[in-house]
């Protein structure tokens, strides 16, 4: 075969693709198993959510409030920092919280669990929060960073995606 011909770039490209997609598949699936599966288990989603801010702006019209400066959100043991939010609500007699949007350094908290972004949402219908930029989930000692988290508060499983995902497992000692 001559360097030009296709036949060994079309080899090569399936042995690749051979071991790659499977290697992929079981660093995934370690990811989620070792990371994803107990992210924020058992998080009390109609719990209360008290705030602080150095300055608020209630957009009634809108139904929205907008929260600048320090912002600290906490809805039992989940605490969210950022340095400006936005939330949304309806208000048919009684208010209903439907998302806040984040941004600014934004650090969701919850335990020894740690995850950060440039941007989070924190979606109260569909109970997930999506964080993006440089999303980073810490659990202990194991990392794991994408261009995007997804965390469902009901399954305690997160996904990561957005470009390159990388992380770090801590492997316990031997004795």
């Amino acid at each position: 075969m001559t360097p030009s011909s296709p036949r060994p770039r079309f080899f090569r490209k399936t042995v690749r693709a051979g071991i790659v997609a499977p290697l992929f598949a079981v660093v995934a699936l370690a990811a989620s198993q070792h990371l994803g599966a107990q992210v924020f288990p058992g998080h009390d989603t109609n719990a209360p959510v008290d705030y602080a801010a150095d300055r608020i702006e209630l957009q009634d019209r809108q139904n929205r409030v907008v929260l600048g400066g320090n912002v600290d959100i906490r809805q039992g043991e989940l605490r969210l920092r950022a340095a400006r939010t936005v939330v949304n609500f309806t208000d048919t007699g009684q208010l209903k919280l439907q998302r806040i949007t984040a941004s600014g350094g934004v650090v969701v908290t919850r335990g020894n669990e740690v995850a950060t972004g440039e941007t989070a949402v924190y979606d109260f219908n569909q109970r997930i929060i999506t964080m993006v930029g440089n999303a980073s989930l810490k659990r202990g000692s194991d990392t794991l960073r994408g261009g995007r988290f997804v965390i469902d508060l009901e399954s305690g499983v997160s996904a990561a995606s957005g470009g390159r995902v990388s992380g770090t497992f801590s492997v316990p000692n031997g004795d």
